[in-house]
């Protein structure tokens, strides 16, 4: 068996450095719009515009309808967008011949030949994703869909460095291809979740406080390159509350996910879009300034969120008391097996955890609040009292509508909302307009 996995790898790096020479040339001249989460090619980044604009009717605009549900057949994308139905068969068959639409029977006649319906090919290629946390990882493969085709998870610290870390993760991405059956050539896009603050632009990660040696590490341009694909890197949390919302059964435009694990942290989704912010520090609540003003937190500055109410201060608590609490999962058992001191740590920290959230609330209003991460396992005692604090001391205009929820993919989200930013990258109009001009272009 490790013979014939060790020959599968070196048929899948030939392979990759054959679509290297091919395939780079996709995106290695793509500019990154960090404020619509997309690459764009031969135009430059203004402000909230680009230089590069599509006709709203190209077959990537009719992929996104198909995607989306507004059309199922040719005639619907006619009745939809007012073109001929020349310019919709040509730029259908465009988008079959490159398998990122299939037809899949007929649908009900009104009077002549039924209808051929069209579908989103989930399964037109495959993505790479990590979610990177402290002091564990998980990876996945995925379709274009996110769903998993195969997950691995393993303890890894991510102080190891960036070296260590990431020659695993390559590795690691080199086994979940074979174990799927895919090819070098069949991966669209890479996403990466890092436990820090992130220059999404960039893909590099900023000062961030528990990663030595990861500051300003090219991290998109190694993983880009290594694949031959669009690599996008993100903040761990932006990625969790991208996963949630993006298979949330009723999706709302304003959205508050909160991880509470080892650290503090949000990703917001406004306004139907990921908010990162100016520089993509947005959703740090873990560093707002809220319990004990002495305690010093790992980011250097006191009075922390996190430094009090994170499940490492938690843990920490506890060993003081006696208690044997390495971590934040340690902290869930001791609340699990009944022990009053961890239960009294938990809903102290829920406590000053919603008051937080309460101020985000007051402010932004959020549909939805979901609570996820390692702490999260506490159940009610921590969610009860986080309940508590941001209904009391809330607008009641903010809270009349809103839901405050545990999180529904547990420690999927990161690997799910790794591959919907790249999915809903690769998959823009934009985007697809670009790949299939150049393949058109590289094969006439």
């Amino acid at each position: 068996m490790r013979s014939h996995t060790g020959d599968l790898r070196r048929r899948l790096w030939c392979m990759r450095e054959q679509k290297t020479a091919k395939s780079w040339q996709l995106h290695r001249d793509f500019v990154l719009d960090a404020d619509r989460s997309r690459w764009l090619h031969d135009g430059t980044v203004t402000g909230r515009r680009t230089t590069t604009e599509r006709p709203w009717a190209s077959p990537g605009a009719l992929l996104d309808l198909i995607r989306q549900g507004a059309a199922t057949t040719r005639a619907d994308l006619v009745d939809v967008t007012g073109l001929a139905r020349s310019t919709v068969s040509q730029r259908v068959d465009q988008l079959l011949a490159d398998r990122l639409l299939v037809e899949v029977g007929e649908g009900p006649s009104t009077g002549g030949r039924p209808p051929t319906l069209l579908e989103f090919n989930r399964d037109a290629g495959v993505i790479l994703a990590a979610d990177l946390g402290a002091t564990h990882s998980r990876l996945a493969i995925t379709n274009l869909m996110a769903e998993p085709l195969g997950v691995v998870a393993t303890d890894r610290p991510i102080a190891d460095g960036p070296e260590a870390v990431l020659t695993w993760v390559e590795t690691a991405f080199d086994d979940l291809l074979v174990e799927a059956g895919s090819s070098p050539s069949d991966v669209k896009g890479v996403g990466i979740g890092l436990p820090g603050p992130v220059e999404f632009a960039s893909g590099r990660a900023v000062a961030p406080p528990i990663m030595p040696g990861w500051d300003g590490y090219e991290v998109r341009d190694r993983l880009a390159e290594r694949f031959a694909a669009p690599c996008l890197v993100d903040n761990d949390v932006n990625i969790m509350a991208m996963g949630e919302w993006w298979k949330m059964p009723d999706p709302v435009d304003d959205f508050l996910y909160v991880k509470i694990g080892t650290g503090i942290g949000s990703g917001l989704i406004l306004g139907g879009r990921l908010h990162r912010g100016f520089d993509g520090a947005a959703g740090d609540i873990g560093h707002i300034q809220a319990g004990a003003t002495d305690v010093l937190c790992r980011c250097g500055k006191h009075g922390c969120l996190e430094a009090s109410a994170g499940g490492g201060a938690l843990a920490r608590t506890l060993t003081a008391a006696g208690h044997d609490a390495a971590d934040t999962r340690d902290v869930v058992r001791l609340v699990r097996s009944g022990d009053t001191d961890a239960i009294q740590a938990v809903q102290d920290a829920g406590r000053l955890i919603g008051s937080v959230i309460a101020t985000v609330v007051n402010m932004l209003n959020p549909a939805i609040i979901m609570i996820g991460g390692d702490l999260a396992g506490a159940g009610v005692e921590l969610m009860a009292r986080i309940r508590e604090v941001v209904y009391r001391r809330s607008t009641a205009l903010s809270t009349g509508h809103l839901r405050i929820l545990p999180a529904a993919l547990g420690d999927d989200a990161g690997i799910v909302g790794a591959a919907a930013l790249v999915i809903e990258h690769v998959l823009s109009p934009e985007a697809v307009d670009s790949t299939l001009a150049l393949t058109k272009g590289g094969s006439s």
